[in-house]
């Protein structure tokens, strides 16, 4: 498969386009090669077959201790908001 040149400036104004195409790209500068992207596609539906899987053990996990997820959620979203809190610096006072 034949690469396509394109100057390093056209290669990063291109980058998503690149991305998405299945063809090899030569990046010059000046007229001389200095690198190549290769851009590889194909993992997309193993890692989503893998999130299922993650996801289905952790419910049976999750349903085999008795937890429950809203009451998870709502303690994440308390103990989040009290280190954001504690975070912020106390106010100036003059």
């Amino acid at each position: 498969m034949e690469a396509t040149k394109v100057g390093i400036r056209e290669f990063r104004a291109g980058m998503a386009e690149f991305i998405a195409s299945s063809t090899p790209v030569a990046v010059t500068r000046h007229g001389q090669t200095i690198g190549y992207f290769i851009p590889t596609h194909g993992q997309a539906e193993a890692d989503i077959a893998s999130l299922k899987k993650a996801s289905k053990t952790l419910d049976r996990l999750l349903a085999a201790k008795s937890i429950d997820v809203d009451a998870v959620v709502a303690e994440f979203k308390t103990a989040r908001k009290r280190a954001s809190t504690a975070k912020k610096p106390a106010a100036l006072t003059a």
